[in-house]
């Protein structure tokens, strides 16, 4: 009912900074073949993408993969619900919301990511009204342990939803998902580049909150911020904030927030288009990257935001030779108990890296204790260097959920080296 791919075939994530140790890949046909992996494999660990940097999808156990799963897209209309396979890409459920009239109120940056492990990591797009991508989750099917197939949502008795939203692959394996959405809208996205520092400082709230996804990115140099991504949705007012009176200058063409070739950036200019097509950063249509990179990010209190960024720029000796672009988001706060904007409004600092694992590894030792003051959260798919003791500070339901693993888990089927860490 599975196919399995023996381990002399060396796989890596799609970065290429983490080999994968697994006896094996199974790749099920059918949530049936699912049930039966789980309840005849001791140990087992769902791949999503492949898009997380850190080994949180890691075994020395089975790995399996859901993207041969029949694509599943239901939309309930009343209840403005859509039921997608956990192993369908963001790209494909946008296309076939859009193509329905309908929409997801956020996407991440990158369209490839499976809907399942972007969920199960925390993943978020932008904007200060904008929770996680987790936070649109009503309903999961999951395949537990003991190999049953339950349902979970706001119904279910012990009110676990919220700790299922972002699971980290710790309480079962996703088969489905349900996701709330809306109407379909517009949005035209519009660049400034080099927006100066005392501008950001004097300006973020309203800068950030100028639009329905606003991202900054710099490089912690003299420029500022380097480029300013306002994404405006066209049935809401637009925005109000002369970016060029504060500094900035208007793109004159498409740009890349890194080093790659613009063709691959959504569509740029102030031209409107669906939703699909201009929340993300990256057409799916192209290949995002050539994968030779490393990420990191931290999500702290909005609040903290301008002074966490001025701390950061002591740093620029030490990203100069690496950082290929950092990233800052705002993400309203969620409700599940390990989304990194639980429970607050958030500021995410994302840094993408070259593909150097030692000066990386350096660097993020170096930003934690910059960010170790505003009680910044590790990204659950990006590399950290927090031991586990820190990450239960800075996730204050880590222990609940820890403990919820136990009694869903009890001889840790699904448990890899990375979640024996931090929940033990």
């Amino acid at each position: 009912m599975s196919d399995v791919i023996a381990a002399q075939r060396t796989r890596t994530n799609w970065a290429g900074n983490v080999t994968y140790r697994a006896s094996g890949l199974a790749r099920p046909t059918s949530v049936a073949a699912v049930q039966e992996l789980v309840s005849r494999t001791p140990r087992l660990t769902a791949l999503g993408s492949r898009h997380s940097f850190n080994t949180i999808a890691d075994t020395d156990a089975l790995q399996v993969s859901l993207a041969d799963l029949p694509p599943v897209l239901d939309i309930d209309t009343d209840r403005r619900v859509v039921r997608v396979a956990a192993g369908m890409i963001h790209s494909q459920v946008a296309a076939g919301l859009e193509a329905r009239g309908w929409a997801l109120a956020n996407l991440a940056s990158l369209p490839h990511i499976s809907t399942a492990g972007a969920v199960a990591t925390g993943t978020h797009g932008s904007g200060v009204r904008n929770p996680s991508l987790a936070q649109a989750v009503v309903g999961l099917e999951i395949v537990r342990a003991s190999g049953d197939r339950v349902f979970v949502d706001a119904s279910t008795p012990d009110g676990s939803l919220d700790a299922h939203r972002v699971a980290l692959g710790a309480l079962g394996i996703v088969t489905a998902v349900e996701l709330a959405i809306e109407p379909t809208f517009q949005v035209a996205t519009t660049v400034h580049l080099d927006l100066p520092w005392e501008a950001v400082a004097a300006h973020f709230d309203a800068v950030v909150s100028d639009a329905y996804s606003v991202s900054l990115f710099t490089s912690f140099d003299d420029r500022g911020a380097r480029q300013v991504w306002v994404k405006h949705r066209t049935d809401e007012p637009a925005p109000v904030v002369d970016l060029v009176a504060l500094g900035a200058r208007p793109a004159d063409g498409p740009v890349h927030p890194g080093e790659n070739d613009p063709a691959g950036v959504t569509e740029q200019g102030g031209v409107p288009g669906p939703w699909s097509e201009r929340l993300p950063h990256f057409r799916s249509s192209f290949t995002p990257s050539t994968g030779a990179e490393i990420q990191a990010e931290y999500l702290l209190p909005a609040g903290s935001a301008v002074e966490a960024l001025q701390a950061l720029r002591a740093l620029e000796p030490v990203f100069a030779p690496i950082l290929i672009a950092a990233e800052v988001r705002t993400i309203a706060a969620d409700t599940a108990w390990l989304a990194p904007s639980s429970e607050r409004q958030s500021v995410g600092i994302h840094f993408t890296f070259r593909r150097d694992a030692d000066a990386v590894a350096a660097a993020v030792e170096r930003i934690e204790d910059v960010l170790a003051p505003f009680d910044a959260r590790p990204h659950w798919g990006k590399v950290s260097a927090a031991s586990a003791e820190r990450l239960h500070e800075a996730y204050p339901r880590l222990s609940d959920f820890a403990a919820l693993a136990r009694d869903l888990d009890p001889t840790g089927r699904f448990r890899n080296a990375f979640l024996a860490r931090i929940l033990s």
